[in-house]
């Protein structure tokens, strides 16, 4: 069955989906800007810094599921331009560098990242 996922401490969908969903073995993440829960978007920050926002997002609707990094099986990112690969992912290595199974990933360059940001993150986890 399935369920949403909600949390104050990632910022508000701002449309018709979810923060995340789950159907009990995996949950999915809506992608994640570098919005803070307070709405201000970092889309004049570094590259690093727009990451490290998605990352924390992404961290706080894990945790409303009871959930963290540790849990989660794919990312997939979306760089506004992908020559900012590098920077990105540094800052991404920083969340799941040290993990001993870090998640499967693919980044592409999609050429326009919604509201203007650098970058957005989003996740698949395992429940169980």
């Amino acid at each position: 069955m399935k369920r949403t996922i909600s949390t104050d401490d990632a910022p508000a969908a701002v449309g018709a989906y979810s923060q995340a969903t789950t159907d009990g073995d995996l949950l999915f993440t809506a992608g994640q800007l570098p919005l803070t829960t307070d709405g201000d978007l970092l889309d004049d920050a570094p590259v690093a810094e727009q990451t490290r926002q998605c990352l924390r997002n992404v961290e706080a609707v894990l945790s409303a599921a009871a959930l963290g990094l540790d849990d989660v099986l794919k990312t997939t990112v979306y760089l506004d331009d992908v020559d900012d690969f590098e920077e990105f992912n540094e800052a991404y290595g920083e969340y799941f560098g040290d993990l001993d199974a870090p998640p499967a990933r693919s980044a592409v360059g999609v050429g326009d990242v919604p509201k203007g940001a650098a970058v957005e993150i989003e996740a698949v986890a395992t429940v169980e």
